[in-house]
């Protein structure tokens, strides 16, 4: 990955290089806009000419990076998308799926498990040379996945699809944290067998040997002191690197935490301020209130990482949570890149976000095989 003051540096301008095609770019359940940021950092002529995000501060994000229209609604009623597209990309709604939302009721599970079908509506009127769909690595343990790939074998538009997937970790991918999603690839007329997976450029399956990008590549020369607690924007700029306003007590939580500790030394340094909860649960996960590990991508940044009850959200060293700036970082996000809303909808938009750098090594994947040669 590179630096923060190197990725601070590639803005995302809509610069067009009169050498490379366009491939136009439809981006469903774009959310901030994480994979189409990866998209535009291939450099090989990824456009986004429309995109559907239906929480309205994220589509405001994906408007002002990108300059493109967004349609902020429910893709349910029906955008107009644009009579031309060459690719699809996206990832509907993953909370029906994943661990973290299985206290939904049936009903509303159904819901957002069924938003999938959506996409597909798309790929069968657009009819683009490929499409990626994104998700939690639960979908493709899923019944609708199930039935989507049925689609793709039975129904007479989609079965002109050649699909690849599977589960990819985003430290793979030079991304500073471990993050593992599902992704699914398709080619429309490919002839024989796509490839699988992407080719890691980073840890121990990578050709290259490149070690694993870590916590403190991604923090770089921020400051262990955050300043403020809120956001703004300035010109060019957006200053993320804020705080919290600790109580007192949490404040001492933090301090009985060492490095690489979590809850459990928590509760054998200061048994006094630990919650009865965890007192009283003496196994369980090892994240809840722990501190990142400097030499070791980060663990999965969600959308309440300023919660450090929620995950391994601490500070290295900090007596602190993480700031949006470098949770920011650790989705691979560049400084260069202006989020919208409150600082809670900034952090959803983090949280939800496709790390940029996945998306670009999907971006390469995609070229090569559906764009970079006419044999296909």
């Amino acid at each position: 990955m590179l630096s923060g003051r190197e990725l601070a540096g590639r803005r995302v301008d809509g610069s067009e290089d009169p050498d490379q095609p366009d491939i136009r770019t439809l981006d469903l359940f774009a959310g901030a806009g994480g994979l189409s940021l990866g998209f535009h950092l291939s450099d090989l002529g990824y456009t986004p000419v429309f995109a559907v995000e239906h929480e309205r501060a994220a589509a405001k994000t994906f408007e002002r990076n990108f300059g493109c229209e967004v349609y902020a609604g429910d893709i349910e009623d029906g955008p107009a998308y644009p009579d031309e597209v060459d690719l699809i990309i996206g990832g509907p709604p993953c909370q029906g799926f994943s661990p973290l939302g299985r206290d939904r009721d049936d009903e509303s599970r159904a819901e957002l498990n069924g938003l999938w079908k959506h996409y597909l509506d798309a790929v069968r009127t657009l009819r683009p040379k490929a499409f990626v769909i994104e998700n939690v690595p639960e979908f493709q343990k899923s019944a609708q996945f199930v039935e989507l790939l049925d689609l793709l074998e039975n129904d007479t538009e989609l079965k002109r699809y050649t699909p690849a997937m599977g589960v990819l970790n985003s430290a793979d991918y030079g991304v500073p944290q471990r993050r593992r999603r599902g992704i699914l690839v398709a080619v429309r007329d490919f002839e024989g067998e796509l490839p699988w997976p992407p080719e890691p450029t980073h840890g121990p399956n990578s050709e290259s040997g490149r070690p694993y990008v870590t916590v403190k590549d991604a923090f770089g020369e921020l400051s262990s002191r955050t300043r403020g607690i809120d956001p703004y924007i300035d010109g060019d700029d957006q200053h993320l690197h804020f705080g919290r306003r600790p109580r007192p007590t949490s404040l001492e939580r933090y301090k009985a935490i060492p490095p690489g500790g979590n809850r459990f030394d928590l509760m054998a340094n200061r048994p006094d301020i630990t919650p009865n909860c965890w007192m009283n649960k003496p196994t369980g996960t090892t994240d809840v209130m722990g501190r990142m590990h400097w030499d070791q991508p980060s663990p999965t940044i969600r959308t309440e990482f300023f919660k450090p009850e929620k995950g391994r959200y601490l500070h290295p060293t900090a007596n602190r949570v993480i700031s949006h700036r470098e949770a920011a970082r650790l989705q691979s996000f560049p400084d260069s890149y202006l989020f919208e809303g409150t600082k809670i909808e900034i952090a959803r938009q983090i949280g939800n976000a496709v790390p940029p750098l996945l998306g670009k090594a999907l971006a390469d994947y995609v070229y090569e095989h559906a764009f970079a040669s006419h044999d296909h």
